[in-house]
């Protein structure tokens, strides 16, 4: 199992529709909070494969109003 953190920046106001959206993949996504800070949502993802974490990345970012993505592969 691999888990991973998506961090997103969006260029809208609409970060509860955002949220839905993400929340709506599902795929892989266990969770997405709505923070403060220099992202606009933390999103928790577990899949098998790391590769499974990129469609899930490629997948936020499809989503319009998303405007950046950063990910991060937990190591333990």
């Amino acid at each position: 199992m691999v888990t991973a953190y998506i961090m997103v920046k969006a260029n809208t106001g609409e970060a509860d529709r955002l949220k839905a959206e993400i929340l709506d993949l599902g795929a892989g996504v266990v969770d997405a909070n709505i923070v403060a800070g220099d992202v606009d949502f933390v999103v928790k993802v577990a899949v098998e494969t790391p590769v499974d974490v990129k469609d899930v990345a490629s997948a936020i970012q499809a989503i319009g109003g998303i405007e950046d993505t950063q990910t991060y592969i937990a190591m333990d």
